[in-house]
């Protein structure tokens, strides 16, 4: 088989214009052919029976390779060439964080691209907000890159926040672990090492010679740990070079404390904590304790995993005793053993009362109209203030004809069963109505500019999530926006109005970002400051 030749008329400049990656060398081409016709062959040149790639016969070409019987050389040269498949990979992945950091850097730098031209340098401008000629300049550069953000997220189908940490991260690794960085631009280090190294970077204090040393070690043990090795020993690392006390670092970080959930399959859910140790372990020692003395009775099949989670559920959902201690769980005495996590009997593990009076029969008839979906409040019953639980049922489902799941807002299907429990505990039902014809829900046009309650529920039913491609903020956590506005003639109605978080609600007003439903589909589109067109993703659920 003929060598691959030197290509000929190779350009002169020792980079590429498009995009400023170096040309290869020769003898990097020639490896690559190399490897080129061993994946061809499927086996490798063998020093045992002096077989050339020349005298490999035409069988031999088709043949599939056989880990098998292949000698150490051949999986030598397969492993090898998987080698150069990493370090390619980890290469490109440093060369795709750095244009998503040179675009986000050249936004700051020129925004007009992104929110038109500078209305401070005309010599008559007046902001009509008030503000002063360097704060509008700096809106200007930050909503540029919110912008770029979007484009990027939308193109490469990631969340903003993501372009934002990955761009962020190339800036700390650049200044303050130049080390790493090359080690990471190179390929000689993983996407996951950079990552770790950066997020420990950034909490450094302002000092090059804290920065030096903490470049320095992540360096030398970057390339020789694995991933969660490396993370343990850079962490390390960090407590040793960092210069501020342990306590002021605690004070900044318990800023950050907070509670989420996490989806799960099956009708489940992950809830988070983030809180000062010292108390995160407080509240394990109390869920422990409860779980094993629950677990010594002779009759309980539960395991302490199921026990922790149903005595955490228990407490949490209990109502709070006095609005002076809720939150404070040190001095709070420790939950009866006899009833502490027990889910059995349901009214205590949802809120109910003794005195609660039973709830009044349901109506599925009065849920929705000609069969279709109707949205329930279920809310718990002991405090007024507790928040809406808003579950979709078909209503054929809640009869038991159909097995069609149930939706909870907020997080997705859930079994029927527990559906149904909900709509038989629901005070109240909201009835939809619906076209007789196509089923569509009919649409109910108002005439003020503020949005009814009941219209504000149904588009968080039709809308669950901010209609801006990739955002995943609940609406009702949203603005709901006139698409078209209300001063130039646009109604408060069902077709005029999308809910959009408050940040996109300002790239819709404030940058080239601009929504429209399209003429023939009537679907909500987005057109970006570069002039792509991005439809709104569909419902979750």
């Amino acid at each position: 088989m003929d060598t691959l030749a030197s290509p000929a008329g190779r350009p002169s400049p020792p980079v590429r214009a498009c995009d400023g990656v170096p040309w290869p060398a020769d003898e990097e081409l020639d490896d690559e052919a190399a490897w080129a016709r061993l994946l061809d062959l499927g086996v490798a040149d063998d020093s045992d029976d002096g077989l050339s790639p020349a005298e490999v016969s035409p069988d031999d070409l088709t043949a599939p390779f056989d880990a098998v019987s292949a000698s150490v050389s051949d999986l030598d040269a397969v492993l090898g060439h998987l080698e150069l498949i990493a370090a390619e990979r980890q290469r490109l992945a440093a060369e795709e964080d750095r244009l998503i950091a040179t675009v986000l850097r050249d936004a700051a730098a020129d925004p007009t691209p992104w929110v038109g031209p500078d209305p401070t340098l005309d010599p008559a401008w007046e902001d009509s907000r008030g503000r002063t000629l360097g704060a509008v300049r700096r809106d200007r550069i930050d909503l540029a890159q919110r912008a770029a953000a979007a484009e990027m997220a939308v193109r490469l189908r990631l969340s903003e926040q993501t372009i934002r940490t990955r761009a962020t991260h190339v800036e700390v690794l650049q200044e303050r672990c130049p080390r790493l960085w090359d080690e990471f631009a190179d390929g000689r280090t993983s996407e996951r090492h950079a990552l770790e190294a950066a997020r420990l970077a950034t909490s450094l204090p302002h000092d090059d010679t804290t920065w030096s040393a903490f470049d320095a070690g992540v360096a030398d043990t970057a390339t020789a740990l694995t991933p969660t090795k490396f993370a343990v020993a850079a962490r390390a690392l960090r407590e040793r070079v960092h210069a501020e006390s342990v306590d002021a670092r605690h004070r900044r970080a318990a800023r950050d404390r907070g509670v989420w959930m996490t989806p799960e399959l099956d009708g489940m859910a992950s809830l988070n904590a983030l809180l000062p140790a010292e108390r995160a372990r407080s509240i394990m020692a109390r869920l422990d304790r409860a779980a094993r003395h629950l677990r010594a009775a002779p009759d309980e099949e539960r395991t302490l995993a199921q026990l922790r989670a149903d005595v955490l559920a228990d407490l949490v959902t209990a109502p709070a005793p006095d609005a002076a201690t809720a939150g404070d769980l040190r001095p709070a005495p420790a939950p009866d053993a006899a009833t502490a996590g027990d889910l059995r009997p349901a009214p205590a593990s949802h809120g109910a009362t003794a005195g609660d009076p039973p709830p009044a029969p349901a109506q599925p008839g009065e849920a929705a109209h000609r069969g279709e979906a109707a949205p329930i409040p279920a809310a718990a019953r002991t405090n007024p203030s507790s928040p809406t639980v808003v579950v979709t049922i078909p209503a054929l489902a809640l009869l038991g004809t159909d097995d069609h799941p149930a939706t909870l807002e907020g997080y997705g299907p859930i079994d029927l069963d527990t559906a149904r429990r909900l709509a038989g505990e629901a005070r109240s039902w909201i009835r939809l109505l619906t076209h007789p014809v196509t089923g569509a829900p009919l649409v109910l046009d108002r005439q003020t500019y503020r949005v009814p309650a009941a219209l504000r529920r149904w588009l968080g039913v039709t809308s669950p999530t901010c209609v801006f491609p990739g955002c995943n903020r609940t609406a009702r956590d949203c603005d709901l926006d006139h698409l078209t506005a209300w001063a130039d003639g646009g109604t408060t109605n069902a077709d005029n109005l999308a809910p959009e978080c408050r940040h996109h609600h300002r790239l819709r007003h404030e940058t080239r970002w601009s929504p429209a439903h399209d003429p023939v589909t009537g679907d909500l589109r987005w057109t970006s400051p570069l002039g792509g067109t991005y439809d709104t993703d569909p419902p979750p659920f």
